[in-house]
């Protein structure tokens, strides 16, 4: 019986390069196929684009001033003068809408993209750093949830003066605890992962592995809450300003003016039909559009 002679290991092939980006190139136009399946998402993206060019450039094509009284024009219906009609001090509503929209669309983005930061950096601490980091961190989120939200919204904004910055701050900081149980359970399911343990094994560390591997995958369901977040903060802080407890006059937000106006409701409809329309359509696009980019960012919807 001869004994067999040990066998050599060949070179082993290297690794697939994408120097030209091809691979993100692809990827990037799955998403924009995938989105382009939902006709409301993609209707979406038009109708939040078309509100925020006409919320930051209409006013400027507008020829009154946000907070010009005319008191020959008081409660005017809606004309060629003025297409949306005029207030209880004849201001215009077109412009008052348009100038409302931006501190509204801005209050609802800022108050996303603070809540989500702070939920995403919670969960992902929570979720990779071990047992007692993450049940301190959800027993922290928890308290934070067992908090009741409204009382404590008027509280602060009593302390805050309720200006557009501290609104948006408050929401936020008060809007992250469902993001940060989201992106708890993503990075305990992918930490355990193959990919992620390769890269643990050529030394990479725990920032690395969070910010270039685990993070990166767990990105949809990260953008669909921000998404959701921005009309949500949006409808709180309407419900604020038309409690009076919001943003005070004479800055404009749709919420504000929907509270001017629900003395009189009955008799001059339009001061409560427009800006009402806009936090309806706003609020629609923005969950349509989570929805449209929830199937595009799931891997599995992609395959089908």
């Amino acid at each position: 019986m001869t004994e067999s002679s040990p066998v050599t290991p060949g070179p082993v092939p290297p690794l697939p390069s994408d120097p030209d980006g091809r691979e993100d190139d692809a990827g990037t136009r799955s998403f924009w196929s995938q989105l382009r399946r939902h006709p409301m998402a993609t209707a979406s993206v038009l109708v939040l684009s078309a509100l925020t060019l006409v919320c930051l450039m209409g006013p400027w094509f507008v020829p009154y001033e946000v907070d010009a009284v005319q008191l020959d024009a008081i409660r005017q219906s809606p004309s060629l003068a003025h297409p949306l009609g005029t207030d209880d001090l004849g201001r215009d509503i077109l412009v008052r809408v348009l100038h409302g929209g931006r501190f509204s669309i801005l209050i609802g983005v800022l108050a996303a993209v603070l809540g989500t930061g702070l939920g995403t950096l919670v969960g992902a601490l929570a979720g990779y750093a071990g047992r007692r980091v993450d049940a301190v961190l959800m027993r922290i989120t928890d308290v934070a949830y067992a908090i009741p939200s409204l009382p404590l919204l008027i509280v602060l904004a009593s302390y805050t003066g309720a200006d557009p910055a501290s609104m948006a701050l408050i929401i936020g900081l008060l809007s992250w605890m469902t993001t940060a149980r989201v992106v708890r359970g993503e990075v305990l399911s992918l930490k355990e992962m193959a990919f992620v343990e390769a890269a643990r094994s050529v030394g990479a560390g725990p920032g690395r592995l969070l910010g270039r591997h685990i993070l990166p995958n767990a990105l949809g369901p990260i953008v669909v809450g921000a998404t959701l977040a921005v009309g949500n903060a949006i409808v709180i802080e309407s419900s604020m300003s038309f409690l009076g407890l919001g943003v005070q006059p004479p800055t404009p937000t749709w919420g504000n003016m929907l509270m001017d106006a629900q003395a009189s409701m009955a008799t001059t409809p339009w001061l409560t039909i427009f800006p009402g329309v806009a936090i309806l359509l706003t609020v629609l696009a923005v969950n349509f559009l989570g929805d449209g980019l929830q199937d595009a960012l799931d891997p599995r919807g992609r395959e089908r």
